[in-house]
């Protein structure tokens, strides 16, 4: 006789006892672990029945990724938890799609018309189907890529087709990536119709919708649900971009990328980035419309209008909604300027109400909060760049003057510290750079190189003698040599059997050697003790440690940087020389071919040693042209006009100086008028066998 399938155990045992007694106290109602309520029986056989049992939703609150619930004072809209369907792509529609996303990434069309049509024929099969194709796991990278490569009519149609749905699109996983592509897409277009004349903008019904419109009726869409969008993990960003459109913030600047992006963002675009439209550079301030700058408000309103002190202060350092409170404090400084700052309702003095942050008020205590919190650091930073001139000294005198020096011991802090270097006036940064010289030892041993570096390029922006900064470095690392300049570099600490593969590796991960790499050349970019003591380092190296330099991937560029010093020629013939013997090898290097590549500028006015490296990659033709970057440095040297015609490439060699060698008869050849040749050649006919003369003195007959 077969067993009863149980579970084993003592577990399991006293659980079903529990159930049973559980049963017989509650009168045959039974007890639903998995539900968490209860159940009655006659319901059970009642829906037994049924061939459709509806979802018993209850009295809990929906509970998202974040585990927020729909309880929460800050997510009362009710549209928040609707959720659309669409349907679902075919096994065929997903593989054309697949294949035409494929043909996408490469542009490979032979020209502009052949694109177009290709374009036309995929938006006619996507038709009616955008919304499944923006939803869609595999397909909603193929979205992306025809967005960036669509004519205005297309996307103009696009919007439409997404007009009505923004508020679920923009939160969906995949959705909002085509909602972000879409904004950023279309926001040249809405200058390009600004700046465009009036008889222009006419067409026909398609593109009768100005872009403008199009943006105002989504931020409409959007407006009343701003609240929980700038806390929703996918639609946080999406609203980042939107503002950013709005205000007209260069499109591909690094900070806005840095506030707009995550780090995690993949990078969906196609190969021949040439063929995109384009109407002015993405880096530079964009011209919008006032209409938009409406709009701003409205989202600034329904964003944080009706929330309090307390509950700003506490989105401060919610990693969601700290990205989007940064972009809005930008904007309304931008917008309003110094008079935003007295506005009571403005965002600024709802975070800090206090004129004065004096010790001991709440915006003190907020302040100092924010200041060691790795969230919260940057919208502190966001703060001093762009807080009014009277509104930083306030913040400076209550909070940083005589504290940076402890500020700078702490990794989040010290970020801080360098937004208020970049602001400090002559006498302050003076005071500061007294401060911050004793710690310069602590901070090179715990590779804090930043702050040294945005020091030494405030002290040349404001003409602070930067004199005790080198002092400091001398007291820490020792005197300009090999060892101490291996020492800031971090070079030769990794282990020589390792791979060259597991090195690279290593050294991307390794933001500390890229930080001193860029100190180092903030050093040579000055003209003073800081450049000396790089250069003799440099200058005191033998020639395996200077190639190896040339080989490393951060501080090759300590190398490059010091060998493009014009005024700096007594090193450059020092240096130069120890690399001769090696262009070879570096010619052939990914990293090394650019040091050969600066050898060029490098040996001006050195043509003795120009010819050498010339000579030497001459000597070695074979392996510098079998390999890539070889063959970039050997078009960049012009080798080939060195081997055919090397009197040339001697004259471009040599540049400037060969017009002091040439004759004064060839430096005056132009080309003939008419008359003049005509008068020459009377006059060669006339002298007849003293042809051979001169064409001044035949011209002066």
């Amino acid at each position: 006789m077969p067993k009863e399938n149980k579970k084993r155990g003592r577990r399991e045992e006293k659980k079903r006892k529990r159930d049973e007694d559980t049963l017989e106290e509650n009168n045959g109602v039974e007890f639903d672990h998995a539900a968490k309520r209860q159940r009655s029986a006659e319901a059970e056989e009642s829906l037994a029945d049924e061939d459709y049992v509806p979802i018993e939703t209850g009295d809990y609150p929906q509970r998202y990724q974040d585990g927020s619930t729909m309880d929460q004072e800050y997510y009362e809209d009710p549209q928040a938890a609707q959720h659309e369907f669409y349907g679902l792509l075919s096994e065929d529609e997903q593989s054309y799609f697949k294949g035409a996303d494929n043909m996408l990434a490469l542009n490979q069309f032979a020209d502009a018309e052949e694109r177009g049509l290709f374009l036309e024929s995929v938006w006619r099969e996507a038709n009616n189907k955008e919304l499944k194709i923006a939803n869609s796991q595999s397909c909603s990278r193929f979205m992306e890529r025809l967005i960036r490569i669509s004519t205005p009519s297309q996307l103009k149609a696009l919007f439409k087709k997404f007009k009505g749905h923004f508020l679920f699109l923009v939160q969906h996983r995949f959705a909002s990536h085509c909602c972000e592509a879409l904004f950023l897409r279309s926001a040249p277009m809405v200058t390009e119709e600004l700046v465009a004349p009036v008889s222009e903008r006419a067409g026909n019904d398609e593109e009768e919708a100005m872009m403008e419109d199009l943006f105002l009726n989504t931020v409409e869409e959007l407006r009343e649900n701003m609240g929980y969008l700038m806390m929703d993990n996918f639609a946080s960003h999406a609203l980042r971009v939107l503002i950013v459109v709005l205000s007209g913030r260069p499109l591909e600047d690094t900070a806005t990328s840095a506030v707009v992006k995550s780090k995690k963002k993949e990078n969906v675009d196609v190969m021949n980035t040439s063929l995109r439209h384009k109407v002015q550079d993405k880096s530079s301030q964009r011209t919008v419309p006032g209409s938009f700058n409406t709009a701003l408000t409205k989202i600034i309103e329904g964003t944080v209008g009706g929330l309090d002190t307390n509950y700003l202060r506490a989105l401060a350092t919610h990693p969601v909604g700290n990205p989007v409170m940064q972009l809005l404090l930008e904007t309304e400084f931008v917008m309003a300027g110094k008079q935003k700052a007295k506005d009571e309702k403005s965002l600024y003095r709802k975070l800090i109400p206090d004129d004065i942050p004096e010790e001991g008020t709440q915006s003190f205590a907020f302040l100092k909060g924010l200041l060691y919190d790795p969230v919260g650091s940057r919208l502190l930073e966001t703060i001093i760049s762009n807080a009014p001139g009277k509104s930083f000294k306030a913040l400076y005198r209550a909070q940083f003057k005589g504290n940076l020096a402890t500020m700078i011991r702490n990794d989040v802090a010290s970020f801080v510290v360098m937004r208020v270097l970049e602001r400090l006036s002559n006498e302050n940064l003076q005071q500061a750079l007294n401060e911050l010289c004793p710690e310069i030892p602590a901070l090179l041993s715990r590779s804090r190189t930043l702050v040294i570096k945005t020091l030494i390029e405030q002290c040349r922006r404001r003409k602070v003698e930067p004199k005790p900064i080198g002092d400091a470095f001398v007291q820490a690392i020792g005197s300009p040599g090999a060892k101490p300049l291996a020492s800031l570099l971090q070079t030769g600490t990794q282990d020589n059997a390792m791979s060259t593969e597991r090195k690279a590796e290593i050294d991307s991960h390794n933001n500390s050697k890229r930080h001193a790499s860029l100190l180092a050349q903030a050093m040579i970019a000055e003209q003073d003790s800081l450049r000396t003591y790089i250069l003799d380092s440099l200058a005191g190296v033998d020639d395996q440690e200077l190639v190896a330099l040339s080989l490393d991937k951060t501080a090759t560029h300590v190398v490059q940087a010091s060998l493009k010093c014009d005024d700096e020629k007594v090193f450059r013939r020092q240096c130069v020389p120890k690399l001769i013997n090696h262009t070879a090898e570096l010619a052939t290097h990914p990293i090394g071919s650019h040091v050969v590549d600066v050898l060029w500028p490098a040996t001006d006015g050195l043509f003795f040693l120009r010819e050498r490296v010339a000579s030497e990659l001459n000597a070695h033709e074979r392996s510098v042209r079998d390999s890539m970057p070889g063959r970039k440095v050997w078009k960049n040297w012009m080798m080939d006009l060195y081997q055919r015609r090397k009197m040339d490439w001697t004259t471009k060699a040599k540049g400037t100086d060969i017009e002091q060698e040439q004759p004064r008869v060839k430096r005056e050849q132009k080309k003939m008028t008419a008359i003049e040749a005509a008068r020459e050649k009377y006059a060669a006919k006339k002298m007849g066998p003293n042809r051979g003369q001169t064409r001044q003195t035949v011209t002066a007959l």
